[in-house]
């Protein structure tokens, strides 16, 4: 039983997404919360690039919102997305991460 249980832990760390390359881009912080944009390296396959990043309404945290186009008839599509919820977790756990890393190289500069 042990090892089937780590057969499949193993399985599922197999199938996470591995976020590499992120770069963080800060801007002036908008009204509504857009404080900078994010790359990243996708399963060292896919180059995803201007992935806004704003704070959470109740400054809980970030959120990434990925590029959208708006065609000359008005609908909007998107340019790329996760296509499932880990993979959209995945991200933005390494965009606070980045974030986060920004934020402590710059304190440490201030003081």
């Amino acid at each position: 039983m042990k090892k089937e249980i780590e057969r499949l832990c193993e399985m599922k760390q197999a199938n996470k997404p591995k976020i590499s390359n992120l770069s963080f881009y800060p801007i002036r912080p908008t009204d509504k919360g857009l404080i900078g944009f994010a790359s990243c390296l996708f399963d060292n396959k896919l180059s995803l690039e201007s992935i806004a990043v704003y704070t959470r309404a109740d400054f809980s945290g970030f959120r990434c919102v990925f590029p959208r186009k708006q065609l000359p008839n008005g609908k909007e599509i998107a340019i790329f997305c996760p296509a499932n919820k880990e993979t959209e977790q995945a991200i933005t756990q390494a965009v606070t991460q980045k974030i986060e890393e920004f934020s402590r190289k710059a304190d440490r500069r201030n003081h």
